[in-house]
């Protein structure tokens, strides 16, 4: 028998207000009360929803380095893998890994052109995070010198109000920061401090870690509900190691197939064709 994906009814009031025509964004936090509600999971059509698992960065330019000089890109796509494998494993057979081999910023271009050309329900990005160089302090490590910030850990999550189905970014958002938290893993909240000065993000969503990134290419560009996951930061040296271990992996791969199954139930069976229909017709004034 298929488990249920638990939220709270509060989180269901909140699913109604922001599907409700014209309304506008709410931080989620500021519903409270109410019972523990379910959401079932029998209400997904699992081998018809399609999921892209989007690689972060490239094998040419591999994003951050962490704190024992490894690179970003093979963090992601290790980390990516293993959460296409277990939606593979839950019945998702349309999931898609999505590689790009072009570097820097037409690769971004060429793997949102890539998704829009899939008829996809959701596309999420996987990434690991860094801190800004004034935090970094230098280690030795195996006998070279690299850079680490232990200041900082957490995963976060991103969506962009450019988004092509921003709403539903933002639910897929809060559904799968809940589904994290549930496993005790903590988003970070650094990101609204000032002294991130340019990398500093409005947190739209304070019980889930969502924070607002318009500028993002592969958010703003998807045509479909988009979120860009920060799983941790491989830049602190602790959490470098935590990412490494495959039960933390497990941990991520569990908690993105029930937000998936829960955003895929909360949606019904609205093919992505239908979808694009009413983003079409419908203007979103955040």
């Amino acid at each position: 028998m298929r488990r249920l994906t638990q939220i709270t009814a509060a989180s269901l009031a909140a699913f109604a207000m922001v599907f409700a025509p014209g309304a506008a964004p709410v931080a989620w936090s500021q519903a409270s009360g109410g019972l523990p509600a379910k959401i079932d999971a029998a209400g997904c059509n699992r081998a018809a929803f399609r999921i892209i698992v989007d690689v972060g960065h490239t094998a040419s330019v591999p994003g951050a380095k962490s704190a024992r000089g490894f690179d970003e890109y093979d963090f992601n796509l290790r980390l990516a893998k293993e959460i296409e494998q277990t939606l593979l494993d839950a019945g998702f057979a349309r999931s898609i890994l999505l590689v790009t081999a072009e570097g820097r910023r037409i690769g971004l271009f060429q793997r949102t052109a890539k998704a829009n050309s899939i008829p996809a329900d959701l596309f999420l990005s996987i990434h690991h995070d860094s801190v800004p160089d004034r935090f970094m302090e230098t280690w030795e490590y195996e006998g070279s010198r690299h850079q680490f910030s232990d200041r900082f850990k957490g995963h976060s999550l991103f969506v962009s109000y450019d988004n092509g189905d921003f709403r539903g970014s933002l639910l897929f958002g809060h559904l799968l920061g809940l589904q994290l938290r549930a496993r005790g893993l903590q988003y970070t909240p650094h990101y609204v401090e000032k002294f991130m000065g340019h990398r500093q993000r409005q947190l739209v969503d304070t019980e889930a870690g969502v924070y607002r990134y318009d500028q993002l290419i592969v958010l703003k560009s998807t045509h479909m509900p988009a979120v860009l996951l920060e799983a941790g930061s491989i830049i602190n040296r602790d959490e470098e190691l935590a990412m490494g271990e495959p039960q933390r992996r497990a941990r991520i791969s569990a908690a993105v197939t029930d937000a998936v199954t829960a955003f895929c139930a909360v949606r019904g069976q609205r093919s992505p064709s239908a979808a694009a229909v009413q983003r079409a017709s419908t203007v979103h004034r955040p």
